[in-house]
């Protein structure tokens, strides 16, 4: 299984707009992250993981060509605004592109995009949108996506549950405040686990770098990457100060996650 880290910024991305901070002004590459999202391939499947914003920009530099379905961990604008580049896709296949998550995000996009969803929105010969089938997940409860098996794990996010979703020896746990004994259970012995982490600071619904940390510790997985960034802390200095098997994540990673 191969693991692609498209994006690693929060909602600001970084550099963030008319910012001149050392960071968002840093020439290393590893410093420029778009939106949070991820890619799972195994067999000849691809699971893409979020739509933000820059979602077309990410799939083209991953080249990336199908998708056979979406996992959506909640209804934040940064993690479904992109939805409309789903198109291609459904395109290209000729059929609706399944897209899965939690009842609450499932229902905003379909509120918030409805001329996708309501077949009484028609657009003109010539023009197209996306086609695409809402499924919700139920947290706790394996369910079989595009050939992978995906366990939804329930977190707190402020007033929002996001999911995260472990598939396999790999987890994937974004927009997270903390993570619960329960949720540690249901993620023992994976072997990947990419995670949020904010910046140094507390933040009311994000983890923060000293607790994403102490949180990875306690899954115990052999690698951890930190995504869902900030402009507070470069690439390089955040390497420099995690303990050993804790990195930062960077846009275009890849991981190989072997049986």
């Amino acid at each position: 299984m191969r693991l692609t880290v498209l994006g690693t910024g929060t909602s600001f991305g970084v550099p963030q707009i008319g910012c001149r901070c050392a960071v968002c002004r840093s020439s290393d590459p590893r410093d420029r992250r778009t939106r949070t999202a991820a890619l799972v391939q195994s067999g000849g499947h691809t699971l893409l993981i979020d739509t933000p914003a820059e979602i077309r920009l990410q799939l083209v530099a991953a080249d990336v060509r199908d998708v056979d379905a979406v996992l959506y961990t909640h209804e934040h604008a940064d993690h479904v605004s992109g939805i409309d580049d789903l198109r291609m896709f459904s395109l290209r296949r000729k059929a609706a592109l399944p897209c899965y998550g939690p009842a609450p995000a499932l229902g905003y996009i379909r509120d918030a995009f409805r001329y996708i969803f309501d077949d009484s929105v028609r657009v003109p010969d010539g023009t197209s949108k996306p086609k695409l089938t809402l499924h919700e997940l139920e947290a706790g409860i394996r369910t079989e996506v595009a050939g992978f098996d995906v366990l939804p794990i329930p977190f707190d996010h402020g007033f929002s549950t996001v999911f995260g979703y472990r598939i396999g020896d790999l987890a994937y746990v974004t927009d997270v405040k903390a993570v619960p004994p329960s949720a540690r259970h249901r993620l023992a012995g994976v072997r990947v686990l990419v995670m949020s982490a904010l910046w140094w600071r507390p933040h009311p619904t994000h983890q923060s770098i000293a607790e994403a940390v102490e949180a990875a510790a306690e899954v115990g997985a052999e690698r951890t990457y930190l995504t869902h960034l900030s402009h507070e802390t470069g690439h390089a200095e955040l390497l420099a100060r995690l303990p050993a098997g804790i990195q930062p994540a960077y846009d275009g990673l890849t991981v190989e996650i072997g049986p």
